[in-house]
């Protein structure tokens, strides 16, 4: 990564040149305010098409150990997988040759092309490398959780409400930290979380599927990778009691005699998980103008002149 490089991905990020008709940017489905996400229940293309499954978060992507990306792990790194919401019909739709001259012929891109790589050539791989090292950058770690290990020093649980302290305490012992692993509470791989006996979508195989980073979770409802659960307390409900049996059921979601681990969590549980979730969100990430939109600084610029 370079400052240079994720500079140049911020600009591409946020550009609706690289769609068919112009119309559409990748921050228009991983939206800033919502974690880079966003909050419909199936992410939407150019002309208004609708995709089977929503956006996902982006937030601390870089801290994905497994290196696969995408609900079904499709791609095989960052840069992989940037790429393929741009040339896909349903999403971005834009042939891979149109792209690369409509970069080339907009007079600010040889310069930060120039600047990232050394010359002004645009390609394919380095808009993938420019968009990925942007990704890359999107690290989430001030949320009031991290507040709690700020110093260095011994941990200031004084930080947390009651409530979200033993919120803290559940996420551990009733198991959510075996799926959603290390800080960032992000899922080490693939696995099906008990959603459909049957699934309906099959996923990474047999109704597997990776989220995101848990990371400002609160604020891009709805939930699962099909959008069913529109509350995070629909979430934690279902991990209480509705996690259903599967053949390919994770076996951390599974009882020694093969039927479904459930939580069973009182009412006064379930609240605590819940402010737990909501206390992982992260306002000035969420703020941050070194991630914001570049071009509505400049049209704010001209608004101003006018």
């Amino acid at each position: 990564m370079t400052n240079a490089g994720a500079a140049l991905g911020r600009v591409l990020f946020y550009d609706v040149r690289l769609s068919s008709n112009d119309s559409i940017a990748c921050a228009s489905c991983h939206r800033q305010q919502f974690g880079f996400s966003d909050t419909v229940r199936f992410s939407r293309g150019v002309g208004h098409s609708t995709n089977r499954r929503r956006t996902m978060g982006l937030a601390n992507a870089r801290f994905n150990a497994q290196g696969k990306f995408f609900w079904d792990e499709r791609a095989e790194s960052l840069e992989r997988q940037v790429l393929q919401p741009i040339y896909d019909s349903l999403e971005m739709g834009r042939p891979e040759a149109n792209v690369i001259s409509k970069l080339a012929s907009v007079p600010y891109y040889p310069r930060l092309f120039a600047a990232a790589f050394g010359s002004t050539q645009v390609t394919d791989e380095r808009i993938a490398s420019a968009l990925a090292q942007f990704v890359r950058s999107l690290i989430s770690a001030g949320s009031r959780i991290d507040s709690v290990f700020a110093t260095g020093g011994a941990p200031d649980y004084s930080r947390l409400t009651v409530r979200e302290l033993e919120g803290s305490r559940l996420f551990v012992a009733s198991g959510c930290i075996n799926c959603h692993r290390t800080i960032v509470q992000l899922a080490d791989k693939a696995s099906n979380n008990g959603l459909d006996t049957v699934p309906l979508d099959s996923g990474a195989g047999h109704g597997k599927f990776k989220p995101p980073s848990l990371r400002n979770i609160a604020v891009r409802p709805p939930y699962m990778h099909d959008g069913r659960l529109r509350t995070l307390r629909d979430v934690v409900i279902f991990y209480s009691e509705g996690v259903q049996p599967s053949d390919s059921l994770d076996e951390r979601l599974t009882e020694e005699d093969g039927l479904p681990r459930r939580l069973d969590l009182t009412a006064v549980e379930v609240d605590a998980l819940v402010a737990f979730l909501e206390a992982l969100t992260d306002s000035a990430f969420l703020r941050a103008e070194k991630f914001a939109d570049p071009f509505a600084s400049c049209h704010r610029e001209v608004s101003a002149r006018r």
